[in-house]
């Protein structure tokens, strides 16, 4: 991946944009700029792109800024990813709610998914919505080889064995020695995920690798990674990747697009 700035985006022109850059300010913009591991950008009410940052760029087929602002998500992303952020970016804005920490796995353009925790905010000034933000933080930086607190290598292993049958969060805090509560804090400052996200992420990871390095029926996929059925597991996979399992596994090869 390019460490390289792309040229920055010229100034939106259309009014909407410029009176959402005019309600997050300059500072605040410049400041999104320096996060490196921290996908950001802003929406009109219209789903147009008004300010991206350079992480969010790396994450499309796209190599400037220039090329990202003014367009919407169905003319970057491929139709599942598109849609799944357009239904997100609707409820958003609907409902003037923001959505916080939502588990996601998101495929770069060669085709390698990775787990973002993504937070949408709507944007108003003077009482009028002018669009949103959203951010979308990459949690590479807290894969389990990493984990040096022996509590929750313990917690790891005891996830990975009991994968299929299910484990749940008083298991895991007897595992790790401590409180529930306790355990709450510890995940979320090793991995920045609740007990019950971690699960979660363990299990989708073990069906992304079904689906990509075998041809065993998804049905089997599910049961293996520890879902009740294939229809759970297909609801809970689309929510968290915008992508049925059938359509994540002919994606594996060919380059694919995220948010």
């Amino acid at each position: 991946m390019s460490t390289l700035p792309s040229a920055p985006a010229a100034p939106p022109t259309w009014p909407a944009a410029i009176a959402l850059v005019t309600a997050l300010g300059a500072p605040m913009l410049a400041l999104m700029d320096e996060l490196s591991t921290t996908m950001f950008c802003a929406k009109d009410t219209d789903g147009r792109y008004v300010a991206v940052n350079q992480a969010f760029v790396e994450r499309t087929v796209e190599r400037s800024r220039r090329a990202v602002v003014g367009r919407a998500a169905g003319d970057l992303f491929a139709a599942p990813f598109a849609e799944h952020y357009s239904q997100q970016d609707a409820a958003v804005l609907a409902t003037g709610r923001p959505l916080r920490h939502v588990l996601e796995l998101i495929r770069g353009p060669g085709g390698a998914p990775g787990w973002y925790l993504t937070s949408k905010q709507p944007v108003r000034a003077d009482g009028r919505l002018l669009g949103l933000v959203s951010v979308s933080q990459d949690l590479r930086s807290y894969d389990t080889a990493d984990v040096a607190v022996s509590s929750l290598s313990r917690v790891v292993a005891l996830v990975t064995e009991r994968l299929a049958d299910g484990v749940s969060v008083a298991e895991m805090a007897q595992a790790a020695g401590c409180s529930p509560s306790t355990l709450d804090r510890r995940m979320r400052k090793v991995f920045s995920l609740s007990p019950q996200q971690f699960v979660l992420r363990a299990r989708i990871d073990h069906a992304t690798t079904l689906l990509t390095t075998g041809d065993l029926p998804i049905a089997r996929v599910a049961q293996d990674s520890g879902f009740c059925d294939q229809a759970a597991f297909t609801r809970t996979f689309g929510r968290l990747t915008g992508e049925t399992p059938a359509q994540f596994r002919r994606g594996a090869t060919p380059a694919a697009t995220p948010h």
